[in-house]
């Protein structure tokens, strides 16, 4: 335990098949069938480390994904039906954020008592952690009934959501309804799971360049968090829908990170659902695409950089099969020159004229994926425009994508002058099994425009569905109600429906092997579609959310 929250020891994602190469069995916590995390102590913090190590070891840092019309998604016709009435009994809803407020109304049964059947809390280490994990502290549903008893729960259940999100997710899905408010969740009558995410260690947000204050998960973190889930479901022998409203705009955009490859497995597995956001990236200018077929073989972009933005990084993903380089000159024109692709260098540039400092890694091999990877971390950044030059080194025609960090972690000041809303579908999203879900406004049909876009860096069809997103009534923190925007609201909004068909198949018996997979198929075989649009597409998916229809095409209805 004292590894995985100790800032002195790096968390490192390794391949379960190299845990032999490593002399430090206690250093090691299971992940899943796939990925352990090794722990590797800090001797003096060194950017170059991401080198000595391969990129894909290091945890990708999430960010939230969110900042009402339940009749938009046919699921109030479906629940008004006397031979559906669907609400999610029986069906268990996880929720990965930042917690809940486990006092609020919404989350009790009429007598007071709890819904929510577990919590555990990765940021408490004062109590029992879960059977087979080795930090935080998981409180059951007997424990959280005593604290609701108590006079001061909050010594009983300490677990707190000072953000808010997940409480919001949670409601959107599961809050029980509201008259006064005009607000309800999708299934009233489900029961939770939560895991409370803690914070990604600061010494992973400098290996990655982000500010210490900016709030961010760790990719482990979360791979844990949907073992729980997995675990959970298993010994209860009850369906489980998981909604993931997080995204990461690190790493290749195809599926292959260590929490997509799980999220894909898991999406197979009979009685478990994923949800997953498509992330808010569509009109943050955060992503560059170039191909350049004809000479010369070199691209030049700007990137604008604002005042407040000392520190981040950026991405480059070729697709070209030969090797590029990379030169970048600063906004007084001091340039790197050009740095060459090679299997782990790591390259620091200390400007003269200027405080800022660049770390590049051009590497040829990126074991994950295979392609080549170009990595720019930004220290002390000059604002103003800088200058970056892709050059074949082979005389060949080149095409890569750039991107930039996600949600929060950099200000709206920062953002490359000839941007590409599409390919910006946050991870896990990329992946092949899961539901992605964007957002559209439910009000004027519109789709959401910062909602991120497909398809996947290798052609992959995503995001599968789009459901409302704008202004969704959620429950807030302190017992009271408010709104949430964005394609977090949205997945958790699917994730409701998708309880609804997890409840009609397993939990009533009419398809007791269904899978999230399934789900999902279902989901888009029902989708209501725009005769005007050829599906899918890249925006839209396959359409709009329309549960109605979708039993229409089950049931003799």
């Amino acid at each position: 335990m004292e590894k995985i929250i100790d800032n002195n020891y790096y968390d490192l994602i390794i391949n379960n098949v190299s845990i032999p190469t490593y002399d430090s069995g206690d250093n090691i916590t299971l992940l899943n069938l796939r990925h352990s995390l090794l722990n590797v102590p800090v001797a003096e913090f060194d950017p170059c480390i991401l080198g000595s190590f391969p990129y894909n070891n290091f945890p990708t840092l999430y960010t939230l994904t969110s900042t009402i019309s339940i009749e938009k998604s046919g699921i109030g016709t479906v629940q008004r039906n006397p031979f559906l009435g669907l609400f999610g009994r029986g069906v268990i809803i996880g929720i990965i954020d930042t917690g809940i407020d486990y006092l609020h109304q919404a989350f009790l049964h009429n007598d007071n008592t709890t819904r929510i059947l577990s919590i555990w809390d990765q940021t408490i280490q004062d109590g029992p952690p879960p059977q087979g994990f080795t930090f935080g502290t998981e409180y059951n549903r007997d424990t959280i009934n005593l604290a609701l008893r108590s006079e001061n729960p909050r010594t009983i259940v300490p677990t707190t959501d000072t953000n808010g999100h997940g409480t919001s997710i949670a409601s959107i899905i599961a809050g029980r309804p509201n008259e006064e408010n005009t607000f309800s969740g999708v299934v009233p009558e489900s029961e939770l799971v939560v895991v409370k995410l803690k914070e990604a260690k600061p010494i992973s947000k400098q290996i990655m360049f982000v500010p210490e204050d900016k709030l961010c998960y760790q990719e482990s973190d979360i791979i844990l968090a949907l073992r729980y889930m997995e675990t959970y479901a298993s010994t209860s022998s009850r369906p489980i829908v998981i909604c993931i409203a997080l995204g990461s705009s690190m790493g290749s955009h195809d599926g292959s990170s260590a929490v997509s490859n799980y999220v894909n497995y898991l999406a197979r597995v009979p009685g478990i659902g994923l949800s997953v956001s498509a992330g808010n990236e569509g009109s943050s200018r955060r992503h560059y695409f170039n191909s350049t077929t004809t000479a010369p073989f070199y691209n030049d972009f700007e990137l604008r950089i604002g005042e407040n933005d000392k520190l981040f990084s950026m991405e480059i993903w070729p697709y070209a099969l030969g090797r590029l380089s990379i030169d970048i000159s600063s906004p007084n024109r001091e340039s790197t020159q050009q740095v060459y692709p090679a299997i782990s260098d790591c390259r620091m540039f200390d400007f003269i004229f200027t405080p800022s400092v660049l770390w590049v890694n051009n590497f040829i091999f990126e074991e994950e994926t295979g392609d080549q990877l170009i990595l720019v971390r930004f220290q002390n950044a000059l604002s103003g425009v800088w200058r970056i030059r892709i050059q074949s080194l082979d005389n060949s025609p080149l095409s890569f994508h750039a991107w930039m960090p996600s949600g929060n972690l950099i200000s709206n000041e920062t953002f490359f002058l000839n941007p590409n809303p599409d390919t910006t579908i946050t991870s896990p999203g990329n992946g092949v099994s899961q539901m992605t879900v964007t957002a559209y406004n439910q009000f004027d049909e519109s789709i959401l425009l910062e909602s991120s876009r497909g398809y996947a860096r290798n052609g992959l069809v995503t995001p599968d569905i789009a459901s409302p997103g704008y202004q969704i009534p959620c429950a807030l923190p302190g017992n009271i109600y408010g709104t949430l925007t964005g394609t977090g609201a949205a997945a958790a909004h699917a994730a409701g429906a998708m309880a609804m068909l997890m409840e009609w198949g397993i939990t009533r018996g009419n398809y007791t092997l269904m899978s999230g997979f399934d789900a999902s198929r279902l989901i888009i075989r029902g989708a209501r579609r725009d005769s005007s649009l050829v599906y899918p597409n890249n925006i839209w998916g396959y359409g709009k959310l329309e549960v109605n229809s979708l039993f229409e095409r089950l049931t003799n209805i």
